[in-house]
């Protein structure tokens, strides 16, 4: 079968590898669309310490079951299904209370085993939810980020009526915004890219700011009333924005840190101590795909205006490396397979 192979960082190509054989207890799914996600980009950089090479990478992952392997009933051959790509051991302590996102033995796919940039994958059946068939695959990759972005929203435990702040106008910031929005709460989104402020904007958030042009201490405080931020997401990693979340959270504000930094970041732990801030940690999500099904199914997150281009499986490797050179051309770059 064919499948985009990163043979080392900035080395990545298509393929003819060994096509897919399942276990027991897995299934076998012929792959109808992929997203790239910039954990792929940061695989192919060979920034992220947590890759491993050979790769086929890819965790976005939307198809088709074409083999059962299994006496669960649940699935069926013919069954249009989406991949949770975190693959848990289920016996650490992590696990062992449900918390299987921070599993310690932890495989993602396209990170730590091969992942599903390829015509065919076989999946643990217990990591496949079903999918509605009035909706487009396209729109069904973005379940996953989405589901990313209603974990760590969860972890805020956000309130209709508060103010959230969100770093980063990519698809977790984005995405965040409208889950905040669809909460009751009132999201304020900043990027340094005015072209992803503005799909924000085109989806109904209200408050959009760039630190090149506008003072964010200022506008918050303006914003909430001198209240500043009840809640704050950090999406993008930023040493800048992570230092920024302790100052914009209001007094007993929680934050949640979802972006991965490059390297430790030193934080006053003496404001955090004044001001008594929650401080989270929001890793990947569990528990949160049939909530994101539901809600891109019903509308009630439109994940459209987030979608920049539709390409071909072939095409793939090429965008992997405008990505990689370019990332403020596209918020998200989908193949079909």
């Amino acid at each position: 079968m064919k499948a985009v192979y990163l043979e080392a960082p900035g080395k990545v190509f298509i393929k003819e590898v060994e096509e897919a054989k399942c276990s027991f207890g897995f299934a076998m799914i012929k792959v109808k669309a992929i997203g790239i996600c910039g954990s792929d980009v940061s695989a192919y950089k060979g920034t992220s310490p947590l890759v491993t090479y050979p790769r086929i990478i890819g965790h976005e992952v939307v198809g088709e079951i074409v083999e059962v392997n299994s006496c669960d009933r649940n699935f069926q051959v013919g069954d249009r299904v989406i991949l949770e790509p975190y693959v848990y051991c289920g016996s650490c302590y992590p696990c062992s209370v449900g918390r299987t996102n921070c599993c310690e033995n932890l495989k993602v796919l396209g990170v730590h085993i091969d992942g599903g940039m390829a015509e065919y994958i076989c999946h643990p059946m217990k990591l496949l939810h079903k999918l509605p068939e009035d909706v487009p695959y396209e729109k069904l990759v973005m379940v996953e980020p989405l589901s990313i972005s209603l974990h760590a929203i969860h972890r805020l435990k956000l309130k209709e009526g508060e103010y959230i702040v969100i770093f980063g106008a990519g698809q977790i910031g984005n995405l965040s915004a409208q889950v905040s929005l669809y909460l009751g709460a009132i999201p304020i989104i900043i990027d340094l890219i005015d072209s992803r402020l503005e799909v924000a904007k085109n989806v109904g958030i209200s408050f959009i700011l760039n630190p090149r042009k506008d003072n964010i201490i200022q506008s918050i405080k303006d914003i909430t009333g001198g209240r500043m931020a009840e809640c704050v997401v950090e999406a993008t990693g930023s040493l800048s924005a992570i230092r920024s979340t302790i100052e914009i959270s209001a007094y007993t504000g929680r934050i949640a840190f979802v972006g991965w930094p490059d390297r430790e970041v030193s934080l006053p732990t003496s404001m955090i101590t004044r001001k008594e801030l929650d401080v989270y940690g929001s890793r990947n999500s569990v528990g949160e795909f049939p909530k994101a099904i539901e809600l891109i199914k019903k509308g009630k997150v439109d994940v459209k205006p987030l979608i920049s281009k539709v390409v071909l499986f072939e095409e793939l490797p090429d965008y992997l490396k405008i990505l990689s050179e370019n990332p403020e051309l596209y918020i998200k770059v989908i193949g079909r397979v």
